[in-house]
């Protein structure tokens, strides 16, 4: 049973999308626990939603690899693996990489400005200890460079892997040795962004998703 307080009642017209976003939502949180049953009939209840839209809804994260869908059980939370998050973080990593390359050919002064705003928020973020509200600016950043690329394929790609990946790295325990190299590594990102470095950005991006990699990994062992 999903406590009320932890869902709101949709009321956006977009209600496929809405459902989408907010049950991509509950499972990076790890409200909707890895391994277990989604329980659509308290879903359909605390959003306000038919069984029918929340079914096709749940088709699409599934498409994503968030769920499976099991025929007469319903769908299920996947778990995340080793082998899985092996696989994908380098390819995660060598597609923003290339975001980060592409970024420093196209970016514009003002979206330089905004990441740079994002990322003294996100700062401030760390140093009061709020994980939650650094996670989610830390995804803002990265989008604005990916953004930036000007590659909707690029784009397309690497969104749907990292995906995948966010709920590992917002469950995974981060050491406060892992999240102050974290913040340290981002400092370099916006460095070479603000130079519009490429090539060092590029690197930059590849060697923070491998870090991320490794501190996903030793929290799954």
């Amino acid at each position: 049973m999903i406590d009320n307080a932890t869902v709101q009642t949709i009321s956006r017209t977009s209600l496929h999308r809405e459902l989408i976003d907010r049950i991509q939502t509950l499972i990076i949180s790890g409200v909707l626990v890895p391994g277990t049953k989604v329980p659509e009939k308290d879903l359909c209840a605390q959003l306000g939603v038919s069984r029918t839209p929340l079914r096709e809804a749940l088709k699409v994260v599934a498409s994503d690899g968030l769920v499976r869908l099991e025929p007469n059980r319903g769908a299920w939370v996947t778990l995340v693996t080793i082998s899985e998050v092996e696989e994908v973080f380098p390819i995660l990593g060598a597609l923003e990489a290339l975001a980060g390359e592409l970024a420093c050919q196209h970016i514009q002064d003002d979206e330089i400005n905004a990441v740079r705003a994002l990322h003294d928020t996100m700062v401030d973020s760390y140093e009061n200890r709020d994980l939650q509200q650094y996670f989610a600016i830390n995804q803002q950043i990265h989008q604005a460079i990916l953004l930036a690329s000007r590659n909707e394929t690029l784009k397309t790609s690497c969104q749907a892997l990292s995906l995948r990946m966010q709920r590992a790295r917002y469950l995974a325990n981060m050491s406060d040795e892992r999240w102050s190299a974290a913040v340290e590594e981002h400092e370099k990102i916006l460095q070479f962004l603000v130079a519009r470095d490429g090539k060092r950005l590029g690197k930059t991006l590849r060697k923070h998703m491998k870090a991320k990699q490794v501190s996903v990994v030793q929290w799954l062992k």
